[in-house]
């Protein structure tokens, strides 16, 4: 199953169903989650149909039409000469599915736990499956999380890139599972040891691991990534209970 659990009063569809490339539900999931997260809040410019369309490798046209369906349900507003904004109503009209309702309520413990046993298994689909858009969609995840000026917004890029990896497998079952981890990640706990835990040192650590998680993952090297990203979780892991 492709959709996202996610249903836009009051037409109670999302808008990706309508919708048949990959690229073009990967712009619709990415823009209903973003929404319903709070971190695309109303009056923030999205950004050109152009970048969209290099970014989620879908055609301009697919890109108009996900664009086009999100302003016919009201979550966003476009002006020619202006550009496309998300509307001042957009968060109430976005509502959780019952997936999304589920209880998130995971220690960090169990979360690490969970993470090292699924998260390694991602880089060998991603090495079959992942596409050009794929791999601009992680370096872009990079670049944004290495110009962070906060933890919180580099947390956010850090979450944002493990999705793309998830993204990257083409696999359904993956994605769920990783928006489920990152609801957890936004839980106040976890946010809590991550700024205890995250030093300037260890923030150029997890960044250059990135670094070379990617250009594994580019060179479809899915032995050495998998291992790249052991060793990641791992000192994430040792960083955060002291282990």
């Amino acid at each position: 199953m492709d959709t996202l659990d996610i249903t836009v009063a009051p037409a109670g569809r999302p808008a990706e169903q309508a919708l048949r490339s990959p690229g073009a539900k990967a712009l619709a999931r990415h823009l209903l989650e973003e929404i319903l997260g709070g971190r695309l809040r109303a009056g923030v410019k999205l950004p050109p149909e152009r970048e969209l369309s290099v970014r989620f490798g879908a055609s301009r046209g697919s890109v108009r039409r996900v664009l086009a369906d999100l302003r016919e349900r009201g979550l966003i507003t476009q002006s020619v000469g202006s550009g496309t904004f998300v509307s001042q109503h957009a968060e109430a009209l976005v509502q959780p599915g019952p997936a999304a309702q589920s209880d998130t309520n995971v220690s960090p413990a169990e979360l690490m736990e969970a993470r090292r046993l699924i998260e390694p298994l991602l880089p060998g689909l991603i090495a079959r499956n992942a596409t050009a858009a794929d791999f601009a969609a992680m370096t872009h995840c990079l670049e944004q999380s290495e110009a962070a000026a906060t933890i919180e917004e580099f947390e956010q890029w850090d979450g944002a890139l493990h999705k793309a990896f998830a993204l990257a497998t083409h696999n359904a079952f993956f994605i769920r599972i990783l928006d489920l981890m990152n609801q957890v990640r936004e839980q106040g706990e976890w946010g809590r040891l991550k700024r205890n835990s995250l030093t300037p040192a260890r923030r150029a650590e997890y960044e250059h691991q990135h670094r070379a998680m990617v250009n594994a993952l580019r060179d479809r090297d899915a032995s050495q990534a998998a291992g790249l990203m052991t060793a990641h979780l791992d000192q994430i892991q040792r960083n955060l209970f002291g282990e």
